[in-house]
């Protein structure tokens, strides 16, 4: 086998986990083949882990394979049941200390600081503690649960330790990224709240060291659809081109998909089109319960087994896509990759909120209404879908052309130049 002479490495929460972080490690991985890199590893959790989660996935049979020279590795467990905990990581740290003392010159990034990024970091520690040869450069960046679900919540709770576990792997690779203008700020600010409170610096060293790199996105997979297998999406899941609204993303509460589906019953839209809602997550019960209570629940499909093949189509051939995303305090939309992706598949208007990094992932080609307001996303529905069609034409045109900017070689290079 011959030996590499360029490796990338990501350790991220990978397919089959339904994120969209998920997909931009596949994403930055099949760019990194472009840009020369000869080995391209993703190191993440086995399948089972994943499952016992109870994470959304995807249909595993239908994932769709990586290129030649990415390879996934899933590292298993070290221990047994006498180590109560943290057997996976240290499978996973174990796994990229070897990957980082083989003399290969490698390139690591973790999507994900908890805890992707202490396992990086202290595997670079521990690496370079063995003697070996170390030869790797260290690239973290920060998603917007990372400090909602993690920071956040540490310094709430007044565990001020487990926050700077945190912080302080971050700040230890090479480069700090943060996938928003939003949530570089949400870092900043928990930080200075530590700082507060404990006299650390960690907020003065966020602010110098944190850049923005938006996420990683194929457009190539958005652009150019082939009609005949359009048609055959359509087909095979009883729908007609323009003649639904989809909702595609994971269902939790801050996706805002209740809001979504009153918005639907009190509009004049659901008398002509149908709502989809494609995904799965922990609201899935829930929500599937409040549309089966609603007037027009005979107007609303749920679709729980979308694959990436699927969705281009699903987005490219509907009337609209509506994100009512709302801000919860374990989660805000950082940034809207689901979004950017619609913009470039064509089709009917974006419908979202201005929450979060929204903002950045539309700029000004989304029609935006107040969170938790299902009568202003009713009135939306109504006012897109009465579009003329140079309207709309002109809509999908800027949204296309904005969204290209988020095109997964032009980020890695902006990546690549930092290091």
């Amino acid at each position: 086998m011959t030996r590499p002479t360029r490796r990338l490495v990501i350790v991220v929460r990978a397919d089959p986990v339904i994120c969209g972080h998920s997909g931009e490690a596949r994403n930055l991985a099949e760019a990194a083949l472009d840009r020369g890199f000869d080995e391209v590893r993703i190191v993440t959790w086995p399948i089972d882990r994943l499952v016992e989660t109870g994470l959304p996935l995807k249909p595993l049979d239908r994932v769709l394979p990586y290129s030649a020279g990415i390879h996934v590795e899933r590292p298993e467990p070290v221990g047994d049941y006498k180590v109560p905990d943290g057997r996976y990581l240290a499978g996973l740290t174990g796994r990229l200390v070897e990957l980082f003392t083989d003399g290969v010159p490698t390139v690591a990034m973790s999507l994900y600081l908890s805890p992707h990024a202490m396992a990086v970091a202290d595997a670079v520690r521990i690496a370079r503690a063995t003697g070996l040869p170390v030869d790797v450069t260290t690239v973290a960046e920060a998603v917007g649960s990372d400090v909602t679900n993690v920071v956040r919540a540490c310094v709430e709770e007044g565990r001020w330790g487990a926050a700077a576990h945190v912080l302080t792997s971050y700040l230890e690779h090479d480069v700090c990224l943060a996938v928003s203008e939003y949530t570089r700020e949400i870092i900043v600010a928990e930080a200075e709240a530590i700082d507060a409170r404990h006299g650390t610096t960690f907020a003065a060293q966020c602010r110098e060291r944190v850049a923005i790199s938006y996420p990683a996105i194929d457009t190539s997979a958005y652009l150019d659809l082939d009609p005949r297998d359009g048609r055959e999406v359509l087909e095979r899941r009883g729908l007609e081109h323009d003649g639904y609204l989809l909702f595609l993303s994971r269902l939790s509460a801050a996706k805002g998909v209740d809001d979504l589906i009153a918005g639907f019953e009190h509009s004049q839209a659901h008398h002509d089109v149908r709502l989809v809602v494609a995904g799965n997550g922990p609201e899935a019960k829930r929500l599937r319960a409040i549309a089966s209570t609603s007037t027009v629940a005979h107007r609303i499909t749920f679709l729980d087994d979308v694959d990436d093949a699927e969705k281009p189509h699903l987005m490219a051939h509907a009337a609209a896509y509506v994100l009512p995303s709302k801000p919860l305090p374990e989660f805000t939309e950082t940034f809207g990759i689901a979004l950017v992706e619609k913009m470039l598949a064509g089709g009917g208007p974006v419908i979202t909120t201005d929450t979060g990094g929204i903002g950045e992932a539309v700029g000004d080609c989304a029609v935006i209404v107040p969170v938790e307001d299902p009568a202003a996303i009713a009135k939306a529905l109504d006012e897109v879908l009465a579009l003329g069609a140079e309207q709309r034409a002109e809509a999908e045109a800027a949204a296309r052309e904005h969204a290209l900017q988020f095109d997964r070689v032009a980020i890695l290079d902006r990546i690549l130049e930092r290091l």
